[in-house]
């Protein structure tokens, strides 16, 4: 709810005594004081503030010391206090470089393009400030590139690949390798208009895969009215004598295979049948087995017997042995009874013959 302005309070009237020259006074000094003005608007004026040429000045002079702050902070912090180095890039083209690009490293930037300008012999130098903290990540074997996208955006980086070079020193002059992956456009559009052009070659009408393809049909048409008619070899062939006696081979051939299958049933009937061979081989094998048994009981025998006959053998082979010392006794026997006889005969020769036989 709004509340009623604030009203002053009327004046008190002054003390006036009894009497006719007191009334008289006063009613002169009402009508001589003036009456305050009444606002426009309804509202009570302000009552003046003491001391606000002083304070208004106090009031610029905050103002502008915080300004002045305020813009030396943000000298500070965009770093126009700290000790640069100056990086001079020598480039053919500076299209895309403006003042105020930044210089990075690994995607981080590292200094700003502070100016451009255009050499003697017709190169470009741009002039970059670096800022000491950032001056040790540029050594002397570092490359600097200006690359420029396909939207034609373009960027200043440094890549360093040694870090025990020595620091790049002040006021270098290092050349920049340009990179513009824009520049391929046109020779990207030129394949791309010289494949529609083959394109287009290729499908007109009077082109050689059109006249192919005309050919493929009239071959296709040709082949579904030959199959319907005489089939494939009527157009290998054509309907000459080459054409009959080859359909007579096939024929011949299709006898030969009809009694060839009639030999094959023949002889499975004579192989495998009831009473085929077979069955013959089964049995002559099944005789065999038994024989085969019957050999091997024949040979179990004749090994006891030969064994038999080892024990014999050793025994006789012992009496051999002493028959043979028996031998060798008579033999010095008859020996020294020959030397006797001829002793005998020496001294009394006899006509008869003394010679012995052994038995």
């Amino acid at each position: 709810m709004s509340q009623a302005p604030h009203q002053p309070p009327a004046p008190s009237a002054p003390n006036t005594q009894p009497g006719a020259p007191a009334d008289g006074q006063s009613k002169q000094r009402a009508t001589q004081q003036p009456t305050a003005p009444s606002p426009s608007l309804g509202l009570v004026p302000l009552a003046p503030v003491p001391h606000l040429h002083f304070k208004s000045i106090l009031l610029m002079l905050i103002t502008i010391a915080l300004s002045i702050g305020a813009l030396g902070y943000l000298l500070y912090a965009r770093g126009a206090f700290e000790n640069k180095q100056t990086l001079v890039l020598t480039a053919d083209d500076s299209e895309g470089v403006s003042l105020g690009m930044d210089l990075t490293f690994s995607g981080f930037p590292i200094g700003r393009v502070r100016r451009i300008e255009l050499a003697d012999d017709g190169s470009v130098r741009i002039q970059i400030e670096v800022p000491e903290k950032n001056a040790h990540r540029l050594r002397e074997s570092s490359i600097f590139t200006m690359v420029r996208n396909i939207l034609g955006v373009t960027s200043l980086k440094a890549y360093t690949s040694d870090w025990d070079d020595p620091p790049l020193p002040d006021r270098a002059v290092r050349p920049v390798l340009y990179g513009d992956a824009s520049a391929e456009i046109p020779q990207l559009m030129a394949s791309v208009r010289n494949l529609v052009n083959n394109l287009t070659g290729l499908t007109a009408s009077d082109s050689d895969l059109a006249q192919s393809m005309a050919r493929i049909n009239e071959l296709g048409g040709s082949l579904s009215q030959a199959a319907n008619q005489g089939g494939a070899l009527k157009i290998l062939l054509g309907e000459g004598q080459e054409l009959q006696q080859l359909q007579k081979a096939l024929t011949q051939v299709n006898t030969l295979l009809q009694s060839l299958n009639r030999t094959v049933n023949h002889a499975d009937s004579q192989v495998f049948g009831q009473r085929g061979l077979l069955r013959d081989a089964q049995s002559a094998t099944q005789q065999l087995t038994q024989l085969l048994q019957a050999s091997r009981q024949s040979l179990k025998q004749i090994d006891a017997i030969l064994g038999d006959t080892k024990t014999i053998t050793g025994h006789v082979s012992s009496n051999t042995q002493d028959l043979q010392t028996l031998r060798a006794s008579i033999e010095s026997n008859l020996r020294q009874i020959d030397a006797l006889m001829g002793q005998l005969q020496n001294t009394w020769p006899f006509a008869k013959e003394h010679q012995m036989t052994l038995p």
